[in-house]
């Protein structure tokens, strides 16, 4: 096999391969025409492929061929030349008209210095093409495992196809162009340029206003992307598929809420319903931008556009992570599978995760001998953060090497080692790969809020509000409790259907009551059960809703639910360490005290960096206590204590331990630190707030330790 030159390269790319449909015929037509036409064609595809970051690398003879760092990039730049090519031929005769098959491929390729690519990549794409229908696109199946979950499209299976000069079956998905479709060629509100211009009013989307004269107008932050949405696809109808797309990240809301929206953008523009002079609604499809545009640079970068970003947009999406193929350190190639298989193992437990946007396994496998660099492989996989790792074997012995890289800064998020001696390889891979998801979900939940406190706090999104809200509803205290509920009900407010704000409001309203200084009534019971029920409602796959729901049905004293729901979550999740520990919570107040333990045990092992973890140690201590078990119960709350953000209960519960231990200086210091904390704390503080223990001797033990360390 010949080695490739110094000017040749491998690249994983994006291939686009169109070529005309009955050309021949057309020029036996009318030779001019179809030149002409052609000659348009070129112009679109040209456009099309430039603004999606595409390349193009040959245009010969009818057919089209360019290449794209992304898969989505292809798919959008193919969907929407084929949308324009169409709209362009209205009133052509149908034997006339000129039509594309597009096929796309994401695939290796060998990149010659003068921009040229070959090889199977480009072989498959151009066989894809052949089984397009006219005017439509087929795509292989990378394509679509890199793409389905991103784009609001409709993929038909055509099954596998034996192509010419391809030794393999090649399995494509046609992709329908159907109505529904029309939003992969919108553009934008961060595409093109920072000042759009029409009437008297001015759009500036690197300061993120609205301007009349020279003067601000006041607009609301998804209204005003929505204003940004219909002026850069002023000349089209917007659907509200389109739209729900853009500004929900493709959660399809209430028509109510996108009315809303409508009315504010209208009243701003001052227009109306009735004499539509700006926005114009196209009944049954969607809306239409009358206004002229006028687009221009801005002529001063914003101050509050985020540091190193490319665009001048603020609002965040889900983050979505992907995991590239564990390198297999040993020399026999044979044990790949091993590493195949912890990968696959990680990818499906991080997906149970629904917070988490988790690229599909192919994709990431076609980067597992790339050179590129993090960042680019992030870029290629739409991909915010990459686990990586590796894996050697000496005998029985396993070492697994684990780390997460934010895609953008190449910085390390977090990483660790495994030594494990195995005997059982399958129960080896279930537990590592259940201990690796449940960490790497904690780590980058810590690293999405902190994204979120140093983004500018103008024109936040349900998903900014909703991370702002976690940082503070981690902190455990009653001012960041009521702060955290203030920033999930403005989450609520943008997006209405949001599950993970309604679960996390219904758990802060029972803190509120449980831990802080909320009153305990019906009215907030309430309140936190329609939450929970809500967030359900909207996504009954989260593992997290069900244990939101289990802590609410704890508080109301409905322990056979708790445990039902909490139950439910972990078999949802078995890598939700909070879960384990919800669930433990609950067996201790019937008195199943061993198993509560066990529940603590697993919670601790798949989280021990978890922000909630001295809630592990501090509901384990007190399972000890009801034990009787005094010095574990200590132990287990000194543990709590050490721990940031560890909130008063646990100096509580070591009060307790040391009044039944007897050890009268260590208990006189612990009510002193306690009191530091949670000035007034006492006795009867304690059984008021303690109203969810359900055995009457538990919560007598739990006193008694109080009273016999000396608390009043």
């Amino acid at each position: 096999m010949a080695s490739l030159d110094s000017s040749s390269r491998h690249r994983l790319l994006a291939i686009v391969a169109a070529d005309a449909v009955g050309y021949s015929r057309l020029m036996s037509i009318d030779d001019k025409s179809t030149v002409a036409a052609l000659d348009e064609a070129r112009k679109v595809f040209r456009q099309w492929i430039g603004a999606n970051d595409g390349r193009v690398v040959d245009m010969a003879g009818d057919s089209v061929l360019a290449v794209f760092d992304t898969a989505s990039g292809a798919v959008t730049a193919a969907l929407a030349a084929q949308e324009q090519l169409e709209r362009g031929q209205i009133g052509v005769a149908e034997d006339r008209r000129m039509r594309f098959r597009i096929g796309i491929h994401l695939g290796d390729v060998i990149e010659k210095s003068d921009g040229t690519v070959y090889g199977d990549g480009v072989n498959i794409a151009s066989r894809l093409e052949g089984l397009a229908k006219p005017g439509g696109v087929a795509v292989s199946d990378m394509v679509h495992s890199a793409v389905r979950d991103r784009m609001r499209l409709r993929f038909e299976d055509a099954g596998e196809h034996s192509v010419k000069n391809i030794g393999r079956p090649v399995r494509s998905f046609v992709v329908e162009q159907e109505p529904s479709n029309e939003q992969a060629a919108v553009v934008t509100p961060q595409a093109g340029s920072a000042l759009i211009r029409f009437a008297d009013f001015e759009l500036d989307t690197a300061r993120f206003e609205l301007r009349k004269a020279g003067k601000h107008v006041a607009l609301e932050p998804q209204a005003f992307d929505l204003l940004v949405l219909l002026a850069r696809n002023h000349h089209r109808t917007v659907t509200k598929e389109e739209i729900f797309t853009a500004i929900w990240s493709g959660r399809i809301v209430s028509d109510a809420a996108l009315s809303s929206q409508i009315k504010a953008v209208r009243r701003a523009l001052g227009d109306d319903g009735a004499s539509q002079h700006i926005i114009s609604t196209v009944h049954g499809r969607g809306f239409r931008f009358l206004a002229a545009v006028q687009d221009s640079p801005a002529t001063e970068a914003s101050a509050d556009a985020p540091e190193g970003s490319g665009t001048p947009r603020a609002i965040a999406r889900r983050p979505s992570v992907a995991v590239l193929p564990l390198s297999n350190l040993n020399r026999d190639p044979g044990e790949d599978y091993f590493a195949d298989g912890i990968t696959e193992d990680i990818t499906t437990a991080l997906s149970r995760h629904r917070w988490l946007m988790v690229v599909a396994r192919n994709p990431a496998f076609a980067f597992r001998y790339s050179t590129d660099s993090i960042s680019t492989i992030g870029k290629k996989l739409n991909a915010d953060y990459l686990v990586t790792g590796s894996i050697r074997k000496a005998g029985t012995r396993f070492r697994i090497t684990v780390q997460v890289v934010d895609s953008n800064s190449e910085r390390s998020v977090w990483s660790e080692r495994f030594d494990r001696n195995v005997t059982d390889i399958f129960e080896f891979q279930d537990d590592l790969s259940e201990r690796v998801a449940a960490r790497i979900e904690a780590e980058l939940g810590l690293s999405e809020q902190r994204k979120a406190e140093r983004r500018p706090r103008k024109n936040l999104g349900a998903w900014d509000y909703y991370q702002l809200g976690m940082a503070e509803f981690y902190k455990f205290t009653a001012e960041s409790n009521s702060k955290c509920q203030d920033l999930m009900r403005r989450s609520i407010e943008i997006d209405p259907e949001f599950a993970g704000a309604h679960s996390r409001l219904a758990y802060a309203i029972v803190l509120s009551m449980v831990y802080f200084d909320a009153t305990t009534d019906e009215t907030l019971m309430n309140d936190a059960l329609a939450a929970a029920r809500r967030a359900i409602e909207l996504d009954d796959q989260d593992a997290n809703s069900y244990f939101t729901i289990g802590r609410v049905h704890l508080a109301r004293c409905e322990y056979d639910l708790a445990i039902e729901a909490l139950n439910n979550s972990v078999k949802l999740n078995p890598c939700s360490a909070v879960s384990y520990c919800g669930l433990g919570d609950s067996l201790a107040y019937e008195g199943r005290l061993d198993e509560a333990i066990q529940q603590f045990e697993l919670a601790i092992e798949l989280s021990p960096h978890d922000p909630f973890r001295w809630a592990f140690y501090s509901y384990r201590s007190l399972a000890h206590l009801f034990r009787g078990e005094f010095e574990a119960a200590a132990s287990w709350a000194r543990k709590a204590v050490q721990t940031p953000n560890a909130q008063y209960w646990a100096r509580a519960h070591l009060v307790a331990a040391l009044g039944h231990l007897g050890d009268s200086r260590q208990a006189a210091s612990a009510i002193q630190d306690l009191l530091r904390t949670k000035p007034g704390f006492s006795v009867d503080f304690a059984r008021e707030r303690l109203f969810y223990i359900k055995r009457s001797e538990q919560l007598e033990t739990y006193l008694d330790g109080l009273r016999k360390a000396g608390m009043a």
